[in-house]
């Protein structure tokens, strides 16, 4: 089982681009971020027509999530659980895919650490963990993935002492973060690659892609007895050249359907 996860920045934008990612790459199921779509403008007779049953959470022009998958959709989440404080925001969609209990996220940016949306950002990392204390059960396969706006650590980023002191590296944040994963997450690219320089986002500006000055803030997390399935895991960094690319890459991961 394929597995991937891809914040396009803009499915209109990016749509002939992640139609041919789909044929070359083939996944069974694929969580998307940031599609700025209202859920009446998500293309879903298109990705029907290339095998994919689709759900999304959209709000128009900002944010925006969607899980594609090769199978039927069931159990669909929008947002946060009931019980949970709302978000206004399409950042959040969960539902069943082939017996994966899939997550896909959109965590707030933050804007700065003096900023309000910090503490946003961070309220925002604690309700998430609620939620999946409500709509999943870490002892059976789950995968939380998506654009979390946070550097696990200083190897997901280019330069640590230039990026000390913002967003998406500060302790805050990380903490946050960890708290997150603790309900009984494997991050998988790291369960295979332990180096740095492995990262999934590049600033459009001043040809920060071709300088390799990004960061890994695109995380896939599967629980540990899909985690242990693990077959292989990579940031297609192919999907980010080219004409009109995302500003960030795709990860993927793939499982073995049965366990071991």
């Amino acid at each position: 089982m394929r597995i991937a996860t891809w914040n396009v920045n803009s499915l209109n934008a990016r749509m002939p681009r992640v139609e041919q990612w789909l044929a070359d790459v083939a996944p069974d199921i694929v969580c998307l971020q940031e599609t700025k779509l209202s859920d009446d403008a998500f293309p879903a007779l298109a990705f029907s027509a290339l095998g994919y049953e689709a759900v999304h959470h959209g709000q128009g022009r900002w944010n925006g999530v969607a899980i594609l998958s090769r199978g039927p959709i069931t159990d669909v989440v929008d947002g946060f659980a009931a019980g949970i404080e709302p978000d206004p925001e399409a950042r959040l969609l969960t539902a069943t895919c082939a017996g994966v209990r899939v997550v896909t996220v959109y965590v707030p940016n933050g804007r700065s650490v003096d900023h309000p949306m910090y503490q946003h950002k961070l309220a925002w990392l604690g309700r998430l963990q609620h939620h999946l204390a409500i709509t999943a059960d870490p002892s059976s396969d789950v995968v939380v993935c998506g654009d979390f706006n946070v550097a696990p650590d200083d190897r997901d980023v280019w330069d640590a002492g230039a990026c000390h002191g913002g967003t998406h590296v500060s302790e805050a944040e990380r903490r946050a973060l960890a708290e997150v994963t603790g309900w009984g997450l494997v991050d998988v690219l790291r369960q295979r690659h332990q180096e740095r320089g492995l990262f999934s986002w590049w600033d459009y500006r001043a040809g920060n892609f071709h300088r390799h000055l990004g960061m890994r803030i695109d995380l896939l997390y599967a629980s540990a007895p899909l985690a242990r399935r693990l077959s292989w895991v990579l940031i297609d960094r192919n999907a980010r050249k080219g004409k009109l690319p995302s500003d960030h890459a795709p990860v993927v991961a793939e499982f073995a359907t049965d366990p071991p």
